[in-house]
């Protein structure tokens, strides 16, 4: 019976995706995928703004360490995961020694862990809210931002939408993204 449990383990920090793609590739050359299932940097998605735009980039919300699903009663998994190039060593080792046994999570703090991945991806559904024509939008970001306006076009795939924007007295129709403007109650 296999007891699968998640250790973090300590890399070199800025190194986090190429250990893992080592660990990847060195677990499959030394067929212990039952031992060790999963390879996981915990990343969080941040929004920014650049240049009038909203980004979104992913950012390690734990630099300097890897977070693995091992057997590390099979003694090859442990010594692989040691072996690997940037693997400083576990984190949680019994007086920090290489050849003790690691301390694994317990289980509510990886629910936390991936809790926090999950809650991203629902979040990330959340902000593509479909706009109606005919819906009075306020603009946030870009040149006309803080003017109110009417959607007169909704662009689905594009995440775009044409408003009809009142510029000096006049209807001005301006082509804005999603990110760029906000429902009117």
């Amino acid at each position: 019976m296999s007891e699968l449990k998640w250790y973090v383990v300590r890399v070199v920090s800025g190194q986090e995706k190429k250990v893992k793609s080592y660990l990847e590739t060195e677990i499959v050359r030394a067929k212990l995928e039952e031992f060790i299932p999963q390879v996981l940097i915990p990343m969080e998605k941040v929004y920014e703004m650049r240049q009038g735009k909203k980004r979104v980039r992913e950012r390690n919300f734990f630099p300097g360490y890897v977070i693995v699903h091992a057997d590390l009663t099979h003694g090859e998994a442990h010594h692989l995961i040691n072996s690997v190039p940037g693997v400083i060593g576990f984190l949680g080792s019994d007086e920090g020694g290489a050849s003790k046994t690691p301390v694994p999570l317990r289980q509510s703090e990886i629910n936390r862990i991936l809790g926090r991945v999950d809650e991203v991806e629902e979040f990330e559904e959340k902000t593509e809210t479909p706009f109606i024509v005919g819906e009075s939008v306020k603009v946030m970001d870009g040149p006309f931002s803080g003017f109110t306006g009417t959607i007169e076009e909704v662009f689905e795939e594009r995440k775009k939408l044409n408003v009809m924007v009142k510029i000096f007295g006049r209807n001005t129709p301006v082509e804005l993204n999603y990110m760029q403007v906000e429902k009117q109650e």
